[in-house]
């Protein structure tokens, strides 16, 4: 499932660098995070509260930062499970510096087994740009 999107920050690159690399700023804004717990050496362990309709469910996700060239891009690779099955994925984000504004875009492309993600599989996608577009909508309001 690949999945892409593309934000628009009124801040130089740097600032929003440094908001991508706030831990306190992405567990306020990841959607359904429950808790959020920086392991050292660019890794987090997550737990997230997940749904899709009447299909819910807990994850626990490690979440690895990789390839970063700040405040250019980085390599942000998540690998969970929960009740609902299994998720891995990789995200490229780029940070597009135009002075006073930063463009983030991010293509992401993830892989889901198990009972209740593959019932719906097919509106996944669709679910994952929504949940992108709310963390990035909140990181804006952050600024």
């Amino acid at each position: 499932m690949e999945v892409s999107g593309s934000y628009e920050f009124n801040a130089p690159s740097a600032r929003v660098w440094e908001l991508l690399m706030d831990p306190r700023a992405i567990s306020r804004c990841l959607p359904g995070c429950e808790t959020y717990e920086d392991l050292g050496n660019d890794q987090f362990r997550a737990v997230l509260s997940v749904g899709l309709g009447p299909i819910r469910g807990r994850y626990s996700a490690t979440i690895s930062l990789r390839d970063q060239d700040p405040p250019r891009s980085y390599i942000l690779s998540v690998e969970g499970s929960g009740s609902l099955g299994l998720a891995n994925g990789e995200s490229r984000v780029t940070l597009i510096d135009h002075g006073d504004t930063t463009t983030v875009r991010v293509e992401s492309d993830a892989q889901t087994e198990g009972g209740g993600i593959g019932l719906g599989q097919r509106l996944m996608s669709g679910v994952a740009k929504t949940v992108m577009d709310r963390f990035f909508g909140c990181l804006r309001e952050g600024l």
